[in-house]
């Protein structure tokens, strides 16, 4: 069996977070889909689980952080500088917010931070590994 990666994360509006990670490419999984939650497919080993504040609860009685605050920052490659560009606007035009941090260029990696409608921060990247400097 392929090494896979559940994301769970709390969201407000299932509908909404579920069209916004559609917009940036994810595909819904309907077998893990109901409606408390819903499976969004990045790849064959990568899966994000969005799950009401409420399903949420079911798994730990952590607090749900503000959206104002970051636990994690998590980075999707994606195969070129545009396509890191078009992830940023396509996350502003669907309830998300774009370059909540500065851009990084180095050369060989490029990167541009968004957040999910819920605050979720991602890193949209691109990275040529032939260029990744040798020193």
């Amino acid at each position: 069996m392929t090494k896979m990666i559940f994301i769970n994360l709390p969201v407000t509006d299932l509908a909404a977070s579920m069209a916004f990670y559609k917009a940036l490419g994810f595909e819904n999984n309907p077998h893990f889909t109901d409606e408390t939650a819903a499976c969004m497919v990045w790849s064959e080993a990568i899966n994000v689980m969005l799950l009401t504040h409420d399903k949420w609860r079911t798994f730990t009685s952590r607090p749900i952080p503000p959206p104002t605050s970051s636990e994690v920052l998590l980075a999707l490659s994606f195969d070129s500088r545009a396509e890191v560009d078009a992830a940023n606007e396509v996350a502003a035009a669907n309830g998300g917010t774009a370059d909540i941090n500065p851009a990084q260029d180095l050369g060989f990696m490029y990167n541009r931070n968004l957040a999910d409608p819920d605050g979720h921060v991602w890193e949209a990247m691109w990275m040529d590994p032939s260029a990744i400097p040798t020193d």
